[in-house]
């Protein structure tokens, strides 16, 4: 019989649809389980097989957990506000309102091809006003805590998106979305407070089973540091004083300058009027420049002197203090104490400047000192008062212990994590919930008027003016104060894309509640995220966003639990010449064109065989091909015996049982390519028994185990062995340790240690029966000829040793 991908997806997919089989109750019996997939941003025209690789991870990693006796949630949804839809809505002329609900279509019946377990009763939009005004009321929560504020700041400028950016979304210089240079503009922007949660966000991560990499890089990203803050008084300036952070407060005597970034307030302040020229100058050429070009670390140092001079805070000297652009206004406090002895960048500054370089930690207490060289090693400290003679760790406690007694400096952490920009200035977003009152000031739209609805425009473009779209609406702009009802303004900014994905996997347990954003005792009994997909790009992103709302939710008193996803795997990407596909680079497969070919269960099967699931991937069509016919193969075997099963023999058993084994640890490992080599391995068998007959316990295994990854086949395989219910309803399949040990093993046979020959034995034989079987080997008796036995050693199972003299 001919294996018809076409008809047989075709006919188990109504069969799912119309006993609406993942459909998924929340007061079942049976233990819960909640995987999920990062949902998509329905920004283009289509999915591709690079997308269907981590959605068919998921729905495998479902279906096997369903078959494990659980009630599996898997539910999908749309990221469909934000800059990826609005971009893709701009580029083709069509409003992002109607482009990203016929992306929507189409990504959802790409994604029902799949025949994932989605439960689509379930299925969340977040730029649906049903969503959205929970995501305002989340908001406005914030507000209230003081953890969302508006403040007027140097943020990260879009010219080609025309918005601002949130730290996370620069790269390398360059917005994240499209790939222009980002500028430093001026603004007023709403910000929320992710600093104050900086440490819960850094301790969290040891209890969570996520891949290291994507721990050490939030991590890093956090940047937390610990050393001194220390406070350095300006000569003639007694109302100034610059602040530092250092994590090596042991090097304080080392300091011989300070350095401040351009733009710090300080400047204009502490300038002389001799110096003031050249310091306007160089601010000005500063603030041209990128903050990635600031902070290459192989470019020539530039900076000017500004006339000024700070006290050191334990010796008193006078030390002068400079700007220079490699240092950072959002970085630290803007302001280092410079140890160029000690200190890469500072050695390189002072001697392009001719500044002191002061040694102060040398390798050993026999190294003699030299100033004006280069050391970044640990060691003892000299030339540092009563430091002198500690390690470095050691005069790291003592020298906080004298900046405090000096009332100068004390222990304090410093972060690389800066508050969140939570506005953008354009139209495709959430409406930010909030009114400006001439009288009240900023005030927060009460709960019960939410949500604040985005308006139907026929404009929407981003005007670069550093206002949103909404700005130009005055139906929208103007309304009345909530709290003392004067005239008012409402803000016209809109939320960023990542903000209904910080909280979407918690509306999905409750999706049609109008009361609440979702039951507290439904999110406390699927919660947290037991498994969760998705592509490593969101460490630092969504991953970093979402672990914060989680943990504001849960000081809302809303969630007993303080982490949303338990389990985190990233799988890899599929590229095509060496490239990841693009819709951009046009070197994209369309999924579409393979199912019409090959069908959607050899799809699933090649996107797991391909590769490990956590690396990168190349597509290839023969192997497609070559799944193609395998999956040909396996329909034939059970086909051609269904109907006539024989009697179990201890061959089928072995096989069977040493199968379920191989595959059930492989699954537990999320070894998924190894996985569908241990079918092939079974099948292969399986052609080679199968001339006297298989038994139903060996097919319905068969059947059972391949249909997570091939639920059509696995569905259809199912039914043709006689079975009236789902294969979904059936358990995956335990095995004996008894068959999994070998009846008869090769050992080596050596002679004064070297192998010589070899001998099979049946497992667990005794010694002496094995010592006796080696000594009758024929090609054995030229060496047991050339001396005399003195010993016999026996390693069971493994080696017969002859030792002669």
């Amino acid at each position: 019989m001919d294996y018809q991908p076409k008809q047989i997806e075709s006919k188990w997919k109504k069969y799912w649809a119309d006993r609406q089989s993942h459909l998924v109750p929340d007061d079942g019996n049976k233990p819960k389980y909640y995987c999920l997939d990062m949902f998509p941003y329905p920004s283009g025209n289509g999915l591709h097989v690079g997308h269907w690789r981590g959605y068919t991870i998921s729905d495998v990693w479902s279906r096997y957990k369903k078959l494990q006796g659980f009630e599996v949630l898997h539910p999908m949804g749309w990221d469909a506000f934000g800059l990826p839809a609005e971009n893709y809505a701009i580029a083709n002329g069509i409003h992002p309102a109607v482009s990203t609900a016929e992306n929507i279509r189409n990504f959802k019946r790409q994604l029902e091809q799949i025949g994932a377990t989605y439960d689509w009763s379930r299925e969340v939009n977040t730029s649906s006003p049903e969503f959205y005004r929970w995501t305002q009321f989340f908001f406005v929560k914030m507000v209230e805590r003081g953890l969302a504020y508006r403040k007027k700041m140097p943020i990260n400028w879009c010219p080609s998106c025309k918005t601002g950016l949130a730290n996370e979304e620069v790269v390398d210089g360059r917005c994240d979305r499209c790939g222009a240079e980002v500028t430093k503009r001026d603004m007023n922007q709403w910000m929320l407070k992710i600093t104050a949660y900086a440490d819960r966000l850094v301790d969290d991560l040891d209890g969570l089973s996520w891949p290291d990499h994507v721990k050490r890089m939030q991590r890093a990203w956090i940047g937390r540091s610990t050393g001194a803050s220390i406070r350095f008084a300006v000569d003639q300036h007694d109302e100034a004083a610059i602040e530092v952070f250092t994590t090596r407060p042991d090097t304080i005597y080392g300091a011989t300058y300070m350095v401040l970034a351009p733009e710090h307030p300080l400047v204009e302040k502490i300038t002389t009027p001799e110096n003031r020229e050249d310091v306007n100058r160089y601010v000005d050429e500063s603030l041209k420049k990128s903050t990635i070009s600031r902070q290459i670390v192989d470019k020539t140092k530039t900076g000017t002197f500004t006339g000024a001079y700070a006290i050191h805070p334990l010796s008193g000297a006078k030390i002068p203090i400079w700007i220079a652009d490699y240092v950072l206004m959002d970085y630290g406090t803007g302001a280092i104490m410079a140890v160029p002895a000690h200190d890469e960048r500072d050695f390189e500054f002072a001697k392009a400047f001719q500044l002191p370089i002061q040694t102060v930690v040398v390798p050993d207490q026999a190294s003699s000192v030299e100033n004006g060289v280069l050391f970044v090693g640990d060691g003892v400290l000299v030339q540092s008062g009563s430091l002198n003679g500690l390690s470095v760790e050691e005069a790291k406690r003592a020298a906080i212990t004298l900046l405090e007694t000096a009332g100068c400096g004390h222990e304090t952490k410093s972060y690389r994590l800066r508050d969140w920009v939570f506005a953008r200035q354009r139209y495709w977003g959430e409406p930010i919930p909030v009114v400006h009152c001439p009288i009240c000031g900023v005030v927060p739209v009460p709960e019960s008027d939410l949500p604040v609805l985005l308006p139907e425009v026929e404009r929407y473009e981003p005007t670069g003016t550093g206002e949103s779209p909404l700005a130009a609406i005055p139906e929208f702009v103007h309304t009345t104060c909530p709290k003392c009802g004067g005239q008012a303004r409402r803000e016209t900014d809109t939320m960023p894309q990542w903000a209904g994905s910080s909280w979407y996997f918690l509306r999905y347990v409750d999706p049609l509640n109008t009361s609440a954003p979702f039951s507290k005792e439904k999110a406390d009994a699927w919660l947290p995220v037991d498994m969760y997909i998705g592509g490593v790009e969101h460490a630092v992103l969504h991953l970093l966003y979402a672990r914060f709302f989680t943990k504001v939710i849960y000081d809302l008193g809303m969630i007993d639990f303080q982490e949303p996803f338990q389990h985190l795997f990233t799988q890899g990407m599929m590229t095509l010449n060496g490239a990841k596909m693009s819709k951009s680079k046009g070197n994209v497969v369309s999924p579409d064109d393979i199912i019409s070919s090959h069908g959607a269960d050899a799809l699933r099967m090649y996107e797991m065989f391909v590769g490990p699931p956590e690396d990168d991937a190349e597509w290839n069509e023969n192997g497609l091909d070559g799944v193609s016919r395998f999956l040909q193969r396996v329909y034939r075997l059970i086909s051609n015996h269904a109907t006539r099963s024989v009697a179990s023999r201890p061959s089928l058993e072995k096989l069977r049982h040493r199968f379920i084994a191989t595959l059930s640890e492989r699954m537990e490992g999320f070894r998924l390519n190894t996985a569908v080599s241990a079918f092939m391995e079974y099948v292969n068998a399986l052609q080679n028994e199968s001339g006297n007959g298989l038994d139903r316990a060996t097919m319905e295994t068969l059947a059972v185990t391949i249909a997570p990854f091939a639920p059509h086949l696995g569905e259809e395989l199912w039914h043709q062995l006689g079975h009236d219910t789902s294969v979904f309803e059936a358990t995956w399949p335990g095995y004996e340790t008894s068959w999994l040990q070998d009846e008869e093993v090769e050992i080596a046979v050596q002679v004064n240690g070297r192998v010589r020959s070899r001998l099979t034995i049946p497992v667990d034989e005794s010694a002496a029966r094995v010592i006796a079987s080696a000594k009758e080997l024929p090609d054995l008796t030229e060496w047991l000829a050339s001396g005399t036995i003195v010993k016999e050693v026996y390693v069971p199972n493994r080696l017969v040793n002859f030792v002669l003299r």
